[in-house]
């Protein structure tokens, strides 16, 4: 994906983006979020939230109310958060849905936090944090390392700059047209021939690509946008996805610190809503058009040239292939997979992986044709006369 932005545009915007060292607490020293992503975009992204850190595995088991497994060294330093599948030595990882137990065992993360019962799918020399609730252990996690994410960031300005609805600091091409009262957030970029429509935000350092058009009152922030996007009025883009830990104590927020990535020639209709990732990314592919109405979640991933019809639903964490197609009021469950080409009925609601080229319809999905049959024979019951 290019966005067109210009190399000393890029080094400008990277070095205005250094965070000065604060001084109050030992781990005052603040490091960006990488978007590990976002250089598939032709620009070094500086990322949206600052990192506290790092921590001590023995801080960490603490914080969290985790057990350091034996034979770990509890002075081991993390540095952040990432997924299994990208996390490097200074990481921290977890494991709550065995869905995902085999990329425990291929991850590269310096420590996991998951239950006793899965640590045989770790590698020897990855250290473990047990936990009875993963998931609720990992919030705490996020909260340590990532608690700038609890509040998405939209202008980014102060009191003394509030009258100035575009940032000194924006890169706005001069081929770009910014219309009355929309708003530019600090270090954003505009690319050339794209429009930021009345009432409508850009926030804090999203990227907007060539060529693209934001609707009058639409929201985009935490994003990064190829070229040719169209954004149609009302739409929602960046803000958190829906992400709580639950238990009987109540619902624990868990900071949401990915972006949403939206490639070329997409479109999305109006009053969507997008939600970024929690560590990885949302991503919508080359060439996809969203109706009018939709909800995506986060760290959904939509591949290129799918089609999807107003009111649908797609939860967290779910992929489709490309050239997906899903009618109106369709549902994806999270974490599921469809497969390139596949058919979802308007309607219809997926709750397991859909084969590709597959056509589904009904609540829950199954073939279309054993769905077909299954009307036909529930017509025929309800027209026949009882004697």
């Amino acid at each position: 994906m290019k966005l067109g932005i210009r190399a000393s545009e890029a080094r400008r915007f990277k070095r205005r983006n250094r965070l000065p060292i604060a001084e109050a607490s030992p781990h005052a020293q603040l490091n960006l979020v990488s978007n590990r992503h976002a250089e598939d975009c032709g620009l070094k992204h500086s990322g949206f939230f600052e990192t506290a850190g790092p921590y001590t595995l023995r801080e960490i088991a603490e914080h969290t109310d985790t057990q350091l497994a034996a034979g770990f060294d509890g002075n081991l330093e993390i540095s952040g958060i990432q997924p299994l599948k990208t996390a490097s030595g200074s990481d921290l990882a977890f494991l709550d849905n065995r869905r995902y137990a085999d990329q425990v065992a291929a991850s590269k993360a310096g420590v996991c936090i998951l239950s006793e019962a899965d640590a045989s799918h770790a590698p020897p020399a990855m250290a473990l944090l047990f936990s009875k609730t993963p998931y609720i252990a990992f919030a705490h996690a996020m909260r340590l390392f990532y608690a700038d994410a609890l509040r998405s960031k939209a202008a980014m300005d102060d009191q003394r700059n509030a009258a100035d609805l575009v940032h000194r600091t924006a890169q706005i091409d001069a081929g770009a047209t910014i219309e009355p009262g929309a708003i530019v957030g600090r270090d954003a970029i505009v690319g050339k021939g794209s429009t930021v429509s009345a009432g409508a935000v850009l926030g804090y350092r999203s990227i907007l690509g060539e060529n693209c058009y934001i609707g009058a009152g639409a929201v985009v922030s935490h994003a990064i946008l190829g070229n040719e996007v169209i954004i149609h009025p009302g739409v929602r883009i960046g803000q958190d996805g829906f992400g709580f830990a639950m238990s009987a104590a109540g619902h624990l927020k868990v900071p949401q610190i990915g972006c949403v990535r939206i490639d070329d020639d997409v479109e999305i209709g109006a009053n969507s809503t997008i939600d970024r990732g929690t560590l990885s990314d949302t991503i919508i592919g080359q060439g996809t058009k969203i109706d009018n109405l939709v909800q995506i979640g986060h760290n959904v991933v939509i591949g290129r040239h799918c089609i999807i019809v107003a009111q649908s639903g797609i939860a967290g964490s779910a992929e489709l292939g490309d050239f997906v197609v899903m009618g109106a009021c369709a549902g994806v469950l999270g974490h599921v997979k469809v497969g390139n080409g596949a058919q979802i009925a308007g309607m219809a609601h997926v709750k397991n992986d859909v084969e590709p080229g597959a056509r589904m319809g009904g609540t829950p999905a199954r073939p279309f044709k054993e769905w077909a049959r299954e009307l036909a024979a529930i017509r025929t019951l309800g027209r026949s006369k009882t004697k």
